[in-house]
């Protein structure tokens, strides 16, 4: 029932091992990675209480040591000081550069592990194994690993790639609905920027997607192969790779003046909003169609995702806040704003050189619409 997808990149490149049962197999596979390597565990609260009993069992199986670093759930553990915490109790433990950091997470812990594997005695190796549908379609895959400024999302950060991600598909199982529904919007992102017929099939299968049938698991594979595909081109994002960013110059900005605060918004979320938001911009620039923003706005509502900025609890930033905030984004090239827009659906382009009173203007109006 598993399927494995290579990213292929030469010398780093590594296998995307996806389907049921997968944590219990993981001491197996990082044994013939390398029998002689240790573990150090980095999972949060939430996550240890389902998934690490399975993972330490299947390490003591394959007789490798290991040692488990837990965070708090949540972006305010994507810090400065949830960073130290992190290395400290690496470096603690007496872990070797040709050991393994493992991240058993979403995204948020993969960040941030997969950041401190970056950084530790300049780079030890890193396994992904993606607890939540968004990390096992996106930020588990790529290489990229981050934390948050207070400036902004992300800011702080390396292309660092895994040596092995492992998917589990059953752990989505344990998801609250509003997680697996938040991940959702990073998966239809797929089809959004350059495959349509793939949006057209989660249009039909979206309940069976999230139901768990198998369909989770080709939509999951279709994903990752997508993105796999992108990245072994563009493994830095110097060029195509930024299509993924489909989204989240708006909803970065909405996470930041939430103050990361998961009970408002998580990320899936402000990337679905983003996303809407990114079709509607497209329109008011004479780029795109209403009727393709209208689409995915009707499929995005229909999965329980925001869709309007009164959609977000207790928003009132200015627009002059949001564009500050978006200001702050990584694609900024000397002052000067990028977007990720669509001429239509699987239809996205970068855009370069966005004039921001455009971008006032738009949010403008589209507060106004609260």
């Amino acid at each position: 029932m598993g399927v494995t997808i290579r990213v292929d990149l030469g010398p780093r490149s590594y296998d995307i091992v996806i389907g049921p049962g997968l944590i219990a197999q993981a001491g197996a596979h990082i044994r013939r990675l390398d029998p002689k390597s240790a573990c150090a565990i980095v999972t949060d609260t939430n996550v240890a209480r389902h998934h690490l009993g399975p993972l330490t069992a299947s390490l003591d199986a394959a007789r490798i040591r290991h040692a488990s670093i837990m965070i708090e759930p949540g972006e305010s553990s994507k810090s400065y000081a949830g960073f130290a915490t992190v290395c400290d109790a690496i470096l603690s433990g007496r872990f070797e550069r040709g050991d393994f950091v493992v991240a058993l997470g979403g995204g948020v812990v993969g960040d941030l592990a997969g950041f401190a594997a970056a950084s530790l005695k300049r780079g030890m190796r890193v396994v992904q194994i993606p607890t939540s549908l968004l990390a096992q379609v996106d930020s588990s895959v790529g290489g990229k690993t981050a934390i948050n400024s207070p400036v902004g999302k992300n800011l702080v950060g390396a292309f660092h790639q895994p040596t092995l991600v492992l998917a589990d598909v059953g752990a989505l199982d344990t998801l609250p609905r509003r997680e697996l529904t938040a991940g959702y919007a990073e998966l239809a992102k797929y089809g959004l920027i350059d495959d349509a017929a793939f949006f057209e099939w989660l249009e039909r299968n979206r309940a069976a997607i999230v139901a768990g049938g198998p369909e989770r698991i080709e939509a999951i594979a279709q994903a990752c192969r997508s993105k796999a595909a992108i990245v072994a081109r563009d493994e830095t994002e110097q060029g195509d790779r930024a299509l993924l960013n489909l989204g989240h110059t708006f909803g970065h900005a909405f996470e930041r003046l939430t103050g990361y605060d998961g009970a408002r918004l998580v990320h899936g979320e402000g990337v679905a909003l983003g996303i809407c938001l990114a079709f509607r911009f497209s329109t008011r620039l004479g780029v795109g169609t209403g009727q393709d923003a209208d689409r995915v706005a009707r499929h995005f509502q229909a999965a329980g995702l925001p869709t309007e900025i009164r959609d977000v609890p207790g928003f009132n930033a200015s627009p002059d806040a949001m564009l500050d905030a978006i200001g702050q984004d990584k694609k900024v090239q000397r002052g000067s704003l990028t977007f990720i827009l669509a001429h239509g659906i699987g239809r996205s382009y970068i855009a370069k050189g966005v004039d921001a009173a455009d971008v006032r203007s738009f949010l403008t109006d589209e507060m106004g619409r609260n």
